[in-house]
């Protein structure tokens, strides 16, 4: 057959099998709207504000909680790791990419010397090999599909570890600066249980009481100061936390956390040290250095939740799954290809020179493959990668109703806490006032000394829960808004990887155009997760395209209609 008639032939097969191709395996479909969620969240309207959602940790009005979160988004070693997982998936969609051309594409060539009889010969030979599988029944496109599920899964883990990782600098801070005031509180009651205990001794040696009051006040002064090195030893252990948090030692951010608070204590030691007795906790709490919970409005928009970085996470993952039964699906039927070969092998004597002008070779053709006798293993492998795809299903449901769970519990805690809260700040008030007037009692001869001592245990116990209490409706609308999957949002539109981390791998491998600025870049709050720049999946050769948009939605799958 002359080259005309072989290129004829070619492009007809070729237009066949183009003509006949098509997609195996099931479609992903959109199921988050059959999703079930408390019926009280499905009748409110969405008031929530968008702003307040993304920088929810503003509403506590802490010039130093800001700070430490906007650290830690750009410095947490985690968020870094989730960063590289996300140009780890960009690879790995543009391999999966790659597969669309010619998956076979080989120069080769020989120079070899031959001694026969007494002759010799050299042989030189250069060929050019390519071959291409077309994808007839979708196995590339299925996995272009899960690879880009993944990346899409990778980005929603970036965006869910930043909400851990804001939820967790918060609920660390507000934990150090609880046992910071429990511990003023233990060092002003130390101070007045001191004080008892030298009235005490003086009445003792006055005559006025016996020696059992006197270690009576010791023992509960000891008690007190007993209790003061667990609390320093929390406080520790939240800033230690801290640091890691954001990626640094325990002494670099030591001045941060007693920057622009100091004025507030020494307000409060002047206050305690000019009365001599306890203040109210009304006027106490003016100085307080734990920080104050915004009120909330307790309406939830149930979309808020579906919108949750995690829930997004899962999704992905199983639209990823799905793709794959398709790839394991396709491996059933025949596959077709096209090869070709185009080279020049001359052998001349040694010494003599080359001629390549009749030596020419071409071969081009189609080919077909199908694994006939399989016995089971493809439709089994089907099978695996369909169940693997329902158990990621079962995994997103899973996670829904861990989601109304998280925000469930914020939501009732936070309104018990606030319950709680007022009823202590009462009972702080009445062991005080209680405190006082037994203190000016007992110096009179008024009173016997064990009432004293019982209103100084009452009262140092009462500010102690107030103290927990006041970090625990704190803690609460930290959990609220982690359980909304709020915070994520602090890094969008920004890169999520540093310029020295693109230096460092720039220098030590070609990364052609994918660290450019505009490539790292993660949506803004008003783009999904689709909307990511991704026109630097492939290198400078342009082996992979960007890829298209797809639904993320999990879903019941849809079997397209077999060949």
């Amino acid at each position: 057959m002359n080259l005309p008639n072989l290129r004829s032939c070619s492009v007809a097969i070729t237009t066949i099998l183009l003509s006949a191709c098509t997609t195996v395996g099931p479609d992903f479909q959109q199921q988050h709207e059959s999703v079930v969620l408390p019926s009280q969240w499905e009748q409110e309207q969405a008031r929530t504000d968008s702003q307040a959602m993304a920088l929810w940790w503003q509403q506590f009005n802490d010039p130093i909680l800001n700070t430490l979160v906007t650290r830690a988004s750009q410095q947490n070693l985690d968020v870094e790791a989730a960063g590289l997982r996300i140009l780890q998936a960009r690879s790995v969609l543009g391999i999966a990419d790659g597969f669309r051309y010619p998956q076979v594409q080989t120069a080769s060539g020989n120079l070899a010397f031959a001694y026969q009889n007494d002759q010799s010969f050299t042989n030189a030979a250069l060929t050019f090999d390519a071959g291409w599988e077309m994808d007839v029944w979708g196995k590339y496109a299925r996995g272009i599909e899960s690879a880009q599920a993944g990346y899409y899964a990778s980005v929603a883990s970036y965006n869910d570890i930043l909400v851990t990782i804001t939820s967790e600098v918060a609920r660390n801070y507000i934990n150090y600066r609880t046992f910071q005031e429990r511990i003023l509180l233990s060092q002003r009651n130390i101070e007045i249980q001191q004080r008892v205990v030298n009235i005490t001794r003086v009445q003792f040696e006055s005559g006025n009481v016996t020696e059992l009051d006197v270690q009576q006040a010791q023992n509960q002064l000891f008690t007190t100061m007993a209790a003061l090195p667990s609390l320093k030893i929390a406080m520790l252990q939240a800033k230690n936390a801290l640091a890691v948090l954001l990626g640094t030692l325990p002494e670099q951010i030591e001045p941060m956390l007693h920057n622009q608070i100091e004025d507030t204590i020494t307000r409060g030691e002047q206050q305690f040290q000019s009365t001599g007795k306890k203040v109210s906790a009304r006027e106490s709490d003016a100085l307080s250095i734990v920080p104050k919970a915004p009120s909330l409005d307790l309406s939830i928009d149930a979309s808020l939740v579906l919108r949750r970085p995690d829930l997004q996470v899962a999704e992905r993952q199983a639209h990823a799954q799905s793709a794959q039964i398709g790839v394991a699906e396709s491996a059933l039927y025949p596959s077709f290809s096209l090869f070709g070969s185009i080279g020049v092998n001359s052998t001349t004597p040694t010494g003599s020179s080359f001629s390549f002008s009749d030596s020419l070779m071409l071969v081009a053709g189609p080919t077909f493959s199908w694994n006939i006798f399989q016995y089971g293993r493809i439709k089994n492998n089907v099978r695996f990668e369909d169940a693997r795809f329902q158990e990621t299903l079962t995994n997103y449901n899973k996670k829904v109703l861990q989601a109304v769970q998280e925000v469930t519990n914020a939501l009732d805690a936070y309104q018990l806490y606030q319950e709680q809260q007022g009823l202590r700040l009462q009972s702080v008030d009445a062991s005080i006032r209680a405190f006082n007037i037994s203190m000016t009692q007992y110096e009179n001869g008024q009173i016997s000394f064990e009432r004293l001592l019982s209103s100084l245990e009452k009262m140092t116990r009462s500010e102690d829960s107030y103290a927990q209490i006041k970090g625990n409706v704190a803690n609460q609308v930290v959990a609220l808004y982690k359980s909304l999957g709020g915070g994520w949002q602090v890094n969008s539109g920004k890169a999520f990887i540093s310029n020295d981390l693109i230096e460092t791998m720039n220098q030590r491998s070609d990364w052609g155009g994918t660290l450019s600025k505009e490539s790292v870049m993660l949506p803004s709050n008003t783009q999904s997760v689709e909307s990511v720049n991704n026109t630097n999946t492939a290198d400078n050769a342009g082996t992979a395209s960007a890829p298209k948009e797809i639904s993320p939605q999990p879903s019941a799958t849809k079997p397209k209609e077999q060949p």
